[in-house]
């Protein structure tokens, strides 16, 4: 997102896809949702996204890790999402680039860089 919105914290992300970042569908449906609610178009978004980074499905066990966080994060108001993108950068050995400071707080065993 803050890609999209050329939001602070967004040099370090696209410094992280020009080296090959990663996101899950479930992020980037999120992304896209943002996108077309701000009158952007999706489609075109997509198209752009899926140039820079790499397009990661969750997997059954990702899902399952992703219900496992729920309890622990919950009073910390992590997402859906949230959860889904920690989980993926955990399975792919990465930090999770992220300007939610919750996130960080989270203390679920993922490493978070926070973008600002």
């Amino acid at each position: 997102m803050a890609h999209l919105a050329d939001e602070e914290g967004a040099a370090r992300v696209r410094q992280a896809m020009e080296v090959g970042a990663a996101i899950s569908v479930v992020n980037l449906a999120e992304v896209l949702s943002k996108a077309a609610e701000l009158g952007d178009d999706p489609e075109k978004r997509a198209a752009d996204l899926n140039d820079s980074l790499a397009i990661e499905p969750l997997t059954d066990a990702d899902c399952i890790a992703v219900a496992k966080l729920r309890p622990l994060t919950r009073a910390l108001g992590l997402s859906l999402a949230d959860r889904a993108c920690l989980v993926l950068a955990e399975r792919l050995g990465v930090p999770a680039l992220s300007a939610d400071r919750d996130w960080h707080e989270a203390d679920v065993g993922t490493e978070v860089e926070l973008i600002r």
